[in-house]
């Protein structure tokens, strides 16, 4: 594995990134956006060691990996959207909620620059009504507000660091630099205990959005179909694993009182870049499948050639590093996908193709 040598509390041997179970037992944890990727991840997190979690649900997504985990049973549901400004309000004062995760967003570009309106609403509107909500809420004692790479919009100079300016042009992009900026202004005005997390392009088991290159192509040669790029495959991103991302998040908030962090961000990622043709023909070497040729459209508009992050802040503050290589982190998801599409009834699938 690709460990660090952090000293940290929490870090194991191998450098894997574990959170503090006596510091989460029997704390009360609100998620938005629970049934997303990263969601569902951290709720997963928080089980295991021993929060009381309270989970934001928009809508019912039974192939959510939330609900194939069974990871629902476990958790308080409460039923609504983050537009809610009411109802986040009784859900902090109800369950006397300690620590927030707020996970909640439109993440699709294409869909953004379909219909800003609703991204804007979810990623902008959402994130002010729960700080607000924080705001009148003294139990609160640290939020956590995850933002993106794609907030810092197309800079000059890469990779991107966390003293550049929040510069979004695209809806998308506006969204998450909105609603960073607002998680600023609550902590600078109010003295609100948050940090936010800026993240590459995550991957991983529970990913549903098959438009993304991961998914779509693993899924593509588990139906023995060549996988599909919208763009012409040039642009450079981060991938980042999702079990790394959310052992992040859940690092970051264990310090952020500790450290004093209350009002900064921080990038994580595993700082290798690589362009969209390069990660669907690793995903293809992953599955046994390099001789399949992706066909590219060259459709895809309104998105940044190239982003990608430093994540030395977080190596130097938190002691943080990634536990997972692309290689294996894919290896990983490949497999969750195999058993979960094998779960699909009347989903073929080519036998040959090894995920291990």
């Amino acid at each position: 594995m690709a460990g660090g040598t952090a000293t940290l509390e929490g870090v194991d041997v191998t450098g894997r990134m574990n959170s503090s179970k006596p510091f989460w037992r029997d704390r009360t944890v609100f998620v938005t956006g629970c049934t997303g990727l990263l969601g569902s991840w951290v709720v997963e997190e928080l089980i295991a060691v021993g929060a009381n979690v309270v989970g934001l649900i928009r809508d019912r997504v039974p192939m959510s990996r939330l609900a194939s985990r069974a990871l629902d049973l476990s958790t308080t549901t409460v039923h609504g959207a983050v537009e809610d400004h009411a109802l986040l309000e009784r859900v902090l004062n109800e369950y006397e909620v300690d620590t927030i995760f707020h996970l909640a967003a439109q993440t699709l570009v294409t869909v953004a620059n379909q219909n800003p309106l609703s991204t804007f609403s979810s990623n902008i509107e959402g994130t002010w009504n729960l700080l607000e909500a924080c705001r009148r809420n003294p139990q609160v004692r640290r939020i956590i507000v995850a933002s993106s790479d794609k907030a810092y919009g197309d800079q000059p100079v890469l990779p991107y660091t966390e003293d550049m300016p929040l510069q979004g042009r695209h809806p998308y992009d506006v969204s998450k630099s909105c609603a960073d900026l607002i998680a600023k202004a609550y902590s600078t005005t109010y003295g609100l205990p948050v940090c936010v997390t800026r993240c590459g392009n995550l991957y991983g088991g529970g990913d549903l959005n098959f438009n993304r290159i991961i998914p779509g192509t693993i899924r593509a040669v588990l139906r023995g179909d060549r996988p599909i790029i919208r763009s012409d495959g040039k642009s450079v991103r981060d991938y980042f694993y999702v079990r790394d991302a959310a052992k992040a998040t859940l690092l970051l908030a264990e310090q952020l009182e500790p450290l004093g962090l209350q009002g900064g961000a921080f990038n994580f990622s595993n700082e290798s870049q690589l362009s969209v043709l390069e990660v669907c023909h690793r995903v293809l070497q992953v599955m046994g499948a390099a001789d399949i040729e992706p066909i590219i459209l060259g459709e895809a508009h309104g998105e940044i050639q190239h982003q990608y992050l430093s994540a030395k802040k977080a190596h130097r503050v938190l002691g943080w590093r990634p536990a997972y290589s692309l290689d294996e982190g894919l290896h990983e998801t490949v497999a969750w996908y195999r058993e979960h599409l094998n779960a699909l009834a009347g989903m073929p699938v080519r036998e040959e193709v090894r995920g291990e």
